[in-house]
């Protein structure tokens, strides 16, 4: 009998289940988000949890150590380089679940898996983004401020257009000065041509 026995096997052998709860802690690091069912979500949060605080302390044993958990270098220079700086105040609960409904095929309870200080959305992102054009509203009533707004458009439109010809003419002068430099060269070459000919 089974009675409190928390372990989930996940219906797989001993190697397969480290197999691949290893490989999706690879994943999970390398691109701090994954999607997976939510029973295999909670059986990584237990693998990779001990493996992140061990990434606090960057020594050569603390390596070797989440190394053979997870047998990839990659994984584990992004672990201890990048994520470990970002959780080094945070004292666990490095990993959040978010269920994401069914999937279609099996009906399982699907979840996104992400790491918490890599979610930009929920954090709120430090570097300020760039505003966008805001809905431009009409003040007043009837034609009166439709015509304001018409009338503020077209001297940009002019200004936009004078701009446009300022732009063409000196390309114009630079081409026709640029000509006679060109024939030049030609003359250069073929004088060249005709002493080494001598």
């Amino acid at each position: 009998m089974r009675h409190g026995k928390k372990f989930n096997h996940l219906s797989r052998t001993s190697a397969h289940r480290r197999a691949m709860l290893s490989n999706m802690a690879s994943s999970l690091i390398l691109h701090k988000r994954i999607m997976t069912t939510v029973a295999k979500a909670k059986a990584l949060r237990i693998y990779v949890e001990p493996l992140i605080t061990k990434s606090k302390e960057d020594t050569t044993h603390s390596r070797r150590m989440v190394f053979s958990y997870l047998q990839s270098k990659d994984a584990v220079t992004e672990l201890f380089r990048d994520i470990s700086v970002k959780v080094a105040n945070r004292p666990g609960g490095y990993t959040r679940i978010i269920k994401m409904g069914n999937r279609l095929g099996d009906n399982a309870d699907m979840c996104m898996m992400e790491l918490v200080d890599y979610n930009l959305l929920l954090l709120g992102s430090e570097t300020p983004t760039a505003k966008t054009a805001g809905r431009r509203r009409r003040r007043g009533s009837g034609k009166g401020a439709a015509t304001e707004e018409t009338s503020q458009v077209k001297p940009e439109t002019k200004a936009a257009a004078v701009v446009a010809e300022t732009k063409e003419e000196p390309v114009a002068e630079i081409t026709e000065n640029h000509v006679p430099d060109v024939e030049a060269s030609d003359n250069l070459e073929t004088d060249e041509a005709e002493k080494k000919a001598e």
